[in-house]
């Protein structure tokens, strides 16, 4: 019926645009409810999937050099060696303080080891574990944002009817997150075990030594003293941060579509940008990014104190703290409480929220740079 044509295309002339999966743009040539149509974009998209790897990868290694002293920090803080000291800092303070000044005592532990740290061991020592780090962050990233990338479209046609939805996203986020921690583990372990290899000569006036002098050597001694599995432990933890990175992504995914929308708007009533519609235009995705890995990380966060204890050296008489994930939850909070299950938590969030803000922000630009279709 004319009358029911008419109203099917005001409909669909209504329906929002849609959004690139790369880059976040708005397509101004298709809506949200049409059907993917294959314009040649098998053979495209397939060429460019190494465009994912690139951009992940190069966003992953700049924002680690950038933050690696607070990533430093962060490691020895969630160790139960530096917890212990910040125990006995703490007794020492026996009038209890409101939550301001509990606060401001933290972050003054968090500057104050971070200082002792460039004061006993030198400026290198705030980069100790940047090299494995690198080699982990690189391929991390790559396999990441591939993964999620590929497994998104790959769903989302063949599986929702050409059709984005949430359950898309939670399902490619939480693939990318078990592929890319099952792939990188090792290396993970290896930096956790040399941050945590504090060089002890200056405490204990040469009478020890560090236990590792390199990467090399620290894979040689675990692979002597604790087989082939030693690699991999922390792995338990690893998959519990899956649901981390899951968050992040379908927060970040969601806040993207809301900017969508706000474009959407604009273009609509005509109007000619302000400076702040500019400035949004710039930081909207950089924002978006550290937001949603701020909520994802403060919600998530003891997993990265117990697969930090899960991977550190085993005690004197070879025997591990630390024997499973359960365990380690049930004796970290017998011994230090709920607080010690936050340890580090200050540092954490200092860098990875700048940290996945510039890692997201060079992925969508590079991606742009290099003219990746949706």
């Amino acid at each position: 019926m004319p009358g029911s044509s008419g109203r099917n295309t005001s409909s669909h002339e209504d329906a929002p645009l849609t959004q690139s999966r790369e880059t976040g743009d708005v397509n101004p040539e298709s809506r949200q409810g049409d059907p993917i149509v294959n314009r040649n974009k098998a053979k495209t998209a397939f060429s460019k999937s190494w465009a994912h790897m690139v951009a992940g990868g190069i966003g992953g290694m700049t924002a680690a050099t950038l933050t690696a002293p607070l990533d430093v920090l962060k490691t020895r803080l969630q160790s139960d060696f530096y917890q212990a000291q910040i125990r006995a800092s703490r007794a020492a303070h026996t009038t209890s303080m409101n939550p301001l000044r509990t606060a401001a005592f933290h972050f003054n532990e968090t500057i104050s080891i971070l200082s002792s740290v460039y004061r006993q061991e030198g400026p290198r020592a705030l980069f100790r574990g940047l090299g494995p780090n690198l080699v982990g962050v690189i391929p991390a990233r790559s396999i990441n944002f591939f993964t999620y990338g590929n497994s998104k479209r790959l769903i989302t046609e063949h599986l929702n009817h050409g059709k984005d939805s949430a359950w898309v996203h939670l399902t490619s986020a939480a693939l990318a997150g078990v592929v890319t921690s099952t792939a990188t583990n090792p290396i993970w372990m290896v930096k956790t075990r040399l941050q945590l290899d504090k060089n002890m000569a200056a405490e204990s006036g040469g009478a020890t030594k560090r236990q590792y002098k390199n990467s090399v050597d620290c894979i040689r001694q675990v692979l002597r003293n604790e087989g082939i599995q030693g690699l991999y432990k922390g792995m338990s933890a690893s998959y519990l941060g899956v649901a981390e990175s899951t968050m992040h992504w379908m927060l970040y995914e969601q806040l993207k579509r809301a900017l969508v929308r706000r474009e959407e708007r604009i273009l609509r009533s005509g109007r000619e940008k302000t400076w702040w519609d500019h400035t949004v235009d710039w930081t909207g995705k950089f924002g978006a990014a550290g937001g949603a890995k701020l909520v994802a990380a403060v919600l998530t966060y003891p997993h990265e104190v117990a697969r930090t204890r899960l991977r550190q050296a085993p005690m004197a008489d070879g025997r591990p703290k630390y024997t499973g994930l359960i365990q380690c939850f049930k004796l970290v909070f017998k011994e230090e409480g709920m607080i010690g299950l936050y340890g580090g938590m200050t540092p954490h969030l200092l860098r990875t929220v700048p940290s996945a803000a510039i890692m997201f922000g060079m992925y969508e630009g590079i991606l742009r740079l290099l003219h990746t279709p949706a």
